[in-house]
Order: C-alpha cells, then sequence, then structure tokens
C-alpha cells in the first residue's frame, strides 16, 4: 500500500448541517432548513454532499454535525450513514467548537485520522475536479499542516471572506501553498483589488487536517473548547450524550476561521481550480444557479411574463403574473410571501431577524 493510499484509508468526512438558512426564507424554516431542500436539483444539498464524498469515505467514516431539533431529518435523509455518526449539538456554538468536537471523536476512533470539513449546503458542479484537488489535499494533510480550500473569485464578491497566497500562485497549482493572511468580508472596493491582484482566493469554509493537529491548535487558541471537550466521555459510552449536553454550551461560540485559523501558525492551502463552486447562499445564487429564458428569468411554477426581465421566481400551485419588472426574487410558500430586489437577497436574514424580533413564531 502506498502512502498516499493509506492516508486516504484514514479519511473521515465531517459535513457540518446545523444551520439555519435565515437567508433562504420562507422556504428554509427551522424545522426544515435551505441544506435540507431540494435548492439545486431533486436531491438536498446535504444528500449532494454526501454523495460527492462518498468517493473518499464509505458511510462509516461519514459523520454529520447537526442540530438536535434537525436530527432525524438528517437521518432520514441520510439513511446509510451510522446512527452514532449524526451527532447533534445541544446548542449552537458556531463552527470552532463542532469542528472541536468532530476532532475529538475521530481521535477517539484512530489517532492518525485525517478529517476533512464540509458545509451541508454548497453546491460544486464539476465533482470530478473536487475529488482531484481533496485528494491532493489528503495526501498533504499528513505532515500535520491546516489545510484550507481557496476558489478562484469569478467576480469582487463583498459575501465571502478571501485567503490571501503568494504573488506566485495560481489556481490549480497542485502543491498546497502559504496562507499569507485571512482577509474578513471586504469593502467592494477592497474585493475589486483582491480581483485584479490574482492571488486572492474565496475562503470556501472547507478544510482538510490530521484530527490531532486541529485539537493541537484549538488547545492553543480556543482553550476553555479544549478543556470542556476534554471532559467528554467517549463516544462509545452510554455518558456521552449527558457529558454533551453538560460540557459543549461552555464552549467559546467562535468560528474556527477567527478563533483559530487566523490565529494558527502552520497554514497551508489549495489554490483549487474552478470545480463550479457555489455557497448556494441566497436566492440571488440559486438565481444563478438556473437556467434562464431569453429575458433572464428563472422560474419555477405557472409564471406568465410581460416585458419582464432578470427575476427569480419560485411559486407553488396559483399562476403568477410579472409585467414591466425586473431583478425581482419572488417566493411564495403556503403561509408566505417574499418579494425583494435580487441585489438585497443577502438582507433576507435581517428581515428574518425582524420577524424573531416580532414573536411571529409561526412563521420561523
Amino acid at each position: 500500500m502506498t502512502a498516499d493510499r493509506d492516508a486516504r484509508g484514514r479519511f473521515h468526512a465531517v459535513i457540518l448541517a446545523g444551520g439555519r438558512g435565515t437567508r433562504f426564507w420562507p422556504r428554509s424554516r427551522a424545522n426544515l432548513p435551505k441544506q435540507l431542500l431540494p435548492v439545486v436539483g431533486e436531491r438536498s444539498l446535504l444528500q449532494q454532499t454526501a454523495i460527492r464524498l462518498e468517493k473518499l469515505a464509505v458511510p462509516e467514516r461519514l459523520w454529520v454535525l447537526t442540530s438536535a431539533r434537525l436530527r432525524r431529518r438528517v437521518r432520514e435523509q441520510l439513511p446509510k450513514i451510522p446512527a452514532r455518526q449524526v451527532i447533534a449539538e445541544p446548542v449552537q456554538r458556531n463552527t470552532g467548537p463542532a469542528i472541536a468536537l468532530a476532532a475529538r471523536v475521530l481521535a477517539e476512533q484512530d489517532p492518525d485520522a485525517i478529517m476533512g470539513v464540509f458545509p451541508a449546503d454548497h453546491f460544486i458542479a464539476r465533482t470530478a475536479v473536487f475529488t482531484t484537488v481533496l485528494k491532493r489535499a489528503i495526501d498533504a494533510a499528513v505532515q500535520g499542516g491546516l489545510l484550507v480550500l481557496g476558489i478562484p473569485p469569478r467576480h469582487a464578491e463583498t459575501g465571502y471572506g478571501y485567503i490571501k497566497f503568494p504573488k506566485s500562485v495560481k489556481a490549480g497549482d497542485p502543491r498546497p501553498a502559504q496562507v499569507m493572511k485571512f482577509e474578513e468580508k471586504p469593502t467592494l472596493a477592497r474585493a475589486r483589488r483582491f480581483l485584479r491582484a490574482g492571488n486572492y482566493f474565496w475562503n470556501s469554509g472547507m478544510f482538510v487536517w490530521q484530527a490531532r493537529s486541529i485539537t493541537k491548535a484549538v488547545q492553543e487558541c480556543l482553550p476553555r473548547t479544549a478543556k470542556a471537550l476534554g471532559q467528554l466521555a467517549p463516544l462509545s459510552s452510554s455518558k456521552f450524550a449527558a457529558s454533551l449536553r453538560k460540557q459543549y454550551p461552555l464552549c467559546d461560540s467562535r468560528s474556527v476561521d477567527y478563533g483559530v485559523l487566523e490565529r494558527a501558525k502552520n497554514i497551508a492551502g489549495f489554490a483549487c481550480p474552478d470545480f463550479g463552486w457555489n455557497d448556494v447562499g441566497s436566492w440571488q445564487a440559486v438565481y444563478e444557479l438556473g437556467r434562464a429564458d431569453r429575458a433572464g428569468n428563472v422560474t419555477s411554477g405557472d409564471v406568465l411574463q410581460v416585458d419582464a426581465h432578470g427575476n427569480y421566481v419560485d411559486v407553488g400551485g396559483k399562476p403568477v403574473a410579472l409585467v414591466g419588472v425586473r431583478d425581482l426574487v419572488v417566493v411564495d410558500t403556503a403561509d408566505a410571501l417574499l418579494i425583494c430586489s435580487r441585489a438585497r437577497a443577502q438582507d433576507v436574514s435581517l428581515l428574518v431577524r425582524r420577524i424573531e424580533k416580532m414573536g411571529r413564531d409561526e412563521l420561523l
């Protein structure tokens, strides 16, 4: 067996599936959020993620971190994954503690385990290219570094964080490169500068590393979280669930990017080729993935239109007519109707916050 195959045989894929998907209201709700919906294609985003990863990780090496509210639905959608590998976080504590928890559990199974971290709600069009990159990242992870996957930017995007690589790095380079800096979501002017520079890549939120390497980084950067998780009973123990309910709320509520990666030293990454990545972060992203008609409209349902351009329409059984409007999002469900400009699609999450403050729980 080659060293590469040995590394891949120790690879476990961890899917993060606990989000609420508030930018996809009114389709996405607390009990059935975006990742569990067939937003693009016939399968849910979660199912598509698992299918992609099965090329390198059999179901016995697939893990899902989700919420107690969603665990049953996740198991229904991914019946091949053993029940114990669908772990419910008792409270939300962002990606830092979730990844640290997964690393602790995996290290119990195999001290040399390599783990990849993947959000459940991303779409990847060219899965063969993605699999090739992932294989390279797994092989590189045996050196102990923390590896991030950078996406070549298609436009000046202000909704993503960026990774700065050395000037010599180009999209598709087969070897990992030093990450010089993480940049938070920029202004439009800065995003345009990043695009022109050529060595800034979108931070995909996908990572590969040894379980023990990320555990060490968490101990150094988030000692409170490391201490809390250090008190957990083993996953195989009948006391695991109770200890998780007790210890997990004590963890820092920090993302792995801000809490660990921006402070750790052994950070490298892959400047990925274009494998058709989309984080499906808003209705605008779904519009971009859809098939537009000659007027630039992407529609689902019975839609009539006159002089209407660039609209995204997702309606139910009744006909919807558009006359003289452009660049709108129209989403109709049994109990709510959303109309907003495509340019403001990210702000649907602000609407959900307002609904929460109003106490309109029936709409959540």
